[in-house]
């Protein structure tokens, strides 16, 4: 099968971004399909505690991710945007950097992890009952953060050439691989959280082999070897410059989320299990709006690079209608069913009483997260990351964790869902305002790197 770049900076706009946008979506919502297989398979088979110690678990990988996912997307835009202006031979030297950084990277993490894996948990403020299987869950998760980097390295090679269709077949085959080793794992075998986060990592090495051997339909990277890759300064600068700033705001949210998670593990496991699988749930809702952040911001990169601004912003338009649409379903179901969505997981009555309470107030997020992400995406396309970090550390370290604290001691857990939506009002009225300066038309990442 040979490749073919996509080029996003011609046809009907809503064709083009829903044709990137639902592989995008459905890639998304399968590699969401690991952490809640985990829960789900934990929840039938253990307790709350198992299922409180890999709902902690994950969120401490989910800050990993984030800084993963952030360097990816940094990698996608320039690779878009030298496509887009043309500059075909400055993608090879992009690859190689980026591939060289994130195996640095890799060791870096993984070896952190693991050193401070118990004064994790006990910051976390994790239930007594919890503590074994996280430390087990973190533990091995960690050894497989070289398997999640390459991958979603690889995955952003192909998104930056407008293919957002590789990166489904990879995480597609990834998951079927999680469920099955699931089932034996903690079905069969008995292993718990443990054989929850073994389960994931032997998947995630499947779909980075994968990943690799299709690298090569690429026509510019099918002479990439182990013996090419090296750090190019200049490219290392740029990925750097436009990565690091998403990496740092995708991290703030998360680690926002998690001291919010330590308030409610003061409320017991009950609670933290609820929240647990409230969360999960939470991140299957926002997928339609992180398809079209992906797909905007990679449709948005080309356009720049070619110099088409006014398609830029009309696909900005285009991606907020999308994902707001997208989200209705989700906020829907919450506000009427939120009992069923606890009880895929077998949850106890205490357990869906507690989650009813916190789901309802947050899936009002679900309706902010359509323009947050369409705005963050533009702007990304843009290379206006550092305005996008400082505007999400704004939203959660001003706003979302002290509304938190404070609607949690009149609210209870009510309380502390209803703050994420509040704080995103906020980031919408700030990004609005920054779009509609203008400032975004100026100095794009491969102009400056020229």
């Amino acid at each position: 099968m040979s490749f073919k770049a996509t080029d996003l900076t011609q046809g009907n706009i809503y064709n083009t971004l829903l044709r990137f946008a639902i592989p995008f979506f459905a890639a998304s919502f399968l590699q969401a399909l690991y952490g809640t297989v985990d829960m789900l398979i934990v929840g039938w088979f253990t307790d709350a505690a198992g299922i409180s110690a890999v709902s902690i678990g994950s969120q401490v990988m989910y800050i990993i991710n984030a800084l993963i996912t952030g360097l990816a997307l940094g990698a996608t835009v320039l690779i878009a945007q030298y496509l887009g202006a043309g500059k075909t031979n400055a993608i090879k030297d992009t690859v190689s950097t980026m591939l060289l950084l994130f195996t640095i990277c890799a060791i870096i993490l993984s070896a952190a992890i693991l050193i401070f894996t118990d004064p994790i948990i006990s910051l976390l403020n994790t239930p007594p009952q919890a503590v074994a299987g996280c430390r087990d869950y973190i533990s091995i998760a960690a050894i497989g953060i070289f398997f999640t980097l390459i991958y979603n390295g690889i995955s952003a090679i192909f998104r930056g050439y407008g293919d957002s269709r590789s990166p489904l077949l990879f995480i597609a085959i990834a998951c079927i691989s999680n469920i099955i080793l699931d089932y034996l794992m903690i079905g069969i075998f008995g292993m718990g959280p443990a054989g929850a986060a073994l389960a994931t990592i032997i998947s995630q090495a499947l779909s980075m082999i994968l990943a690799i051997v299709y690298l090569k339909k690429i026509p510019q990277l099918a002479s990439l070897s182990i013996n090419s890759f090296r750090l190019h300064h200049q490219i290392l600068r740029q990925l750097i410059k436009l990565g690091l700033p998403i990496s740092l705001q995708e991290s703030l949210v998360h680690t926002s989320f998690l001291i919010i998670t330590v308030i409610v593990n003061s409320y017991g496991v009950d609670a933290s299990a609820a929240v647990g699988i409230s969360n999960k749930f939470n991140g299957f809702a926002m997928l339609p709006a992180i398809a079209f952040y992906g797909a905007v911001a990679a449709m948005v990169a080309q356009n720049m690079g070619a110099g088409n601004h006014r398609r830029a912003t009309q696909t900005l338009k285009v991606g907020i209608i999308c994902s707001v649409i997208g989200s209705l379903f989700f906020f829907f179901w919450v506000q009427f069913w939120p009992e069923s969505v606890l009880r895929i997981f077998n949850s106890s009555p205490t357990v869906i009483a507690a989650g009813t309470q916190y789901m309802r107030s947050f899936s009002w997020e679900f309706i902010m997260v359509g323009f947050i992400f369409s705005l963050e995406g533009f702007m990304t396309g843009c290379g206006k990351t550092t305005f996008c970090m400082f505007n999400e550390i704004l939203s959660s370290i001003v706003f979302r964790i002290p509304l938190a604290f404070i609607l949690s001691s009149a609210l209870g857990l009510f309380g502390i869902g209803l703050a994420a939506p509040i704080a995103s009002l906020a980031t919408i009225a700030i990004a609005l305002t920054y779009v509609r300066s203008g400032r975004w038309r100026k100095n794009t990442i491969i102009n400056q790197s020229s």
